[in-house]
């Protein structure tokens, strides 16, 4: 694993912008191709397998987690607990999700956390990075089979959903959100489904007919949405899953809620404790002098503390932690040159399907990370 840097395309910003990447600038440069990261072929099939044996892991985490009833240490509503449970019992379908890794090409990676339900960056890992490969160096490869395994899956999920459209929601005014939204839409129509858009605000709630419904007062019976459950459940209109006479098929579905929640990496650790791709993880500070503070639910790195030798050393502001926080042993970044890299490894229709890197000045990969590309050399 190397870091190079390179020469950027000319005129890159008209390119990536003729393919919808609308937000590869921002206050902050955020798609930065003045730099790759190179991989031999041995290091992408050691993260694949590992991305897969998380995978693996995680599945068996949410298993103990419903059959013991643990929900109080996820902070998760009683109202929505059943209907996290039924769609675990029903083995209702997850599309997609992002193992962040640490790892810097020599040692094991580990585990940092999984965004298993709205995971950022897909768009760019996926289709800004594979053009950019093409362009900079044709005949090399990159871990990159997103876009033909999101495809696939949807075909495969056609069969699990009612014979209806399949909505596609998003917040209002986010050019990331709707970017990322309307590329997985894109995806599902290739896969041959009926598609709709509507942003979340203009679902409606038929209290008659106890349904969703759109802007045509059509009811909504299937939908993806990139918009987090928390926020959905602190809401009078989140709070209508439940009522929902027709149990309107969601993706994510509410089961994804146990592994997105941060309180899953202490339950790991619980039921694989010494596993080489996990780093300790407790409730509660336990005996860690070396430890990083990390709120339940939180995005974007926000109200995340560092301390080393009992000392701060790197911190976040936000507005997350009011359900409480985890604490995970310290495992500093790796430094390529004053760059911190970390390894978003994606899984898709439970397979590993690619992946792609942040990297942060500091220690803390927040909002103002920038996403570099990679190829296998």
């Amino acid at each position: 694993m190397h870091r190079l840097k390179i020469s950027p395309r000319n005129n890159w910003q008209r390119t990536v912008e003729g393919l919808g990447f609308g937000f590869h600038t921002t206050d902050v440069p955020y798609w930065d191709e003045s730099a790759c990261y190179t991989f031999n072929l041995p290091q992408i099939e050691h993260i694949e397998s590992v991305t897969a044996e998380l995978w693996e892991m995680c599945v068996q985490a949410v298993q103990h987690v419903i059959d013991n009833h643990l929900f109080e240490s996820f902070k998760i509503p009683e109202f929505i607990i059943p209907h996290i449970i039924r769609s675990w019992n029903e083995d209702v379908p997850a599309i997609y999700g992002r193992f962040d890794l640490w790892y810097d090409g020599l040692n094991e990676p580990k585990l940092i956390e999984f965004n298993a339900d709205t995971p950022s960056s897909l768009f760019e890992a996926s289709i800004i990075q594979w053009f950019w490969l093409k362009d900079y160096d044709e005949p090399k490869d990159q871990f990159n089979s997103l876009h033909e395994k999101l495809i696939e899956y949807w075909r495969y999920l056609k069969s699990y959903l009612y014979d209806d459209t399949l909505y596609f929601t998003c917040l209002r005014d986010t050019l990331e959100d709707f970017t990322t939204t309307a590329y997985m839409q894109d995806c599902a129509m290739q896969g041959g489904l009926n598609t709709s858009f509507i942003y979340i605000d203009d679902i409606g709630w038929d209290s008659g007919r106890k349904q969703f419904v759109d802007l045509d007062n059509q009811p909504i019976r299937n939908i993806f949405k990139l918009y987090p459950y928390e926020w959905m459940l602190n809401e009078e209109f989140g709070r209508n899953i439940v009522a929902d006479s027709q149990n309107a098929f969601w993706i994510e579905p509410t089961w994804k809620m146990l592994m997105s929640n941060k309180a899953i990496l202490p339950i790991l650790w619980q039921l694989f404790p010494y596993h080489k791709n996990l780093l300790p993880a407790y409730f509660t500070r336990s005996n860690l002098r070396n430890y990083v503070k990390k709120p339940l639910l939180s995005r974007e790195g926000a109200n995340v503390s560092l301390v080393e030798n009992e000392q701060l050393i790197a911190s976040t502001d936000g507005e997350y932690g009011e359900e409480g926080f985890i604490f995970q042993e310290l495992c500093k970044l790796p430094d390529f040159d004053g760059n911190h890299p970390v390894i978003g490894s994606w899984i898709v229709g439970q397979q590993p399907a690619g992946m792609g890197i942040r990297e942060s000045d500091g220690l803390i990969t927040n909002n103002t990370s920038r996403f570099v590309p990679h190829l296998i050399i």
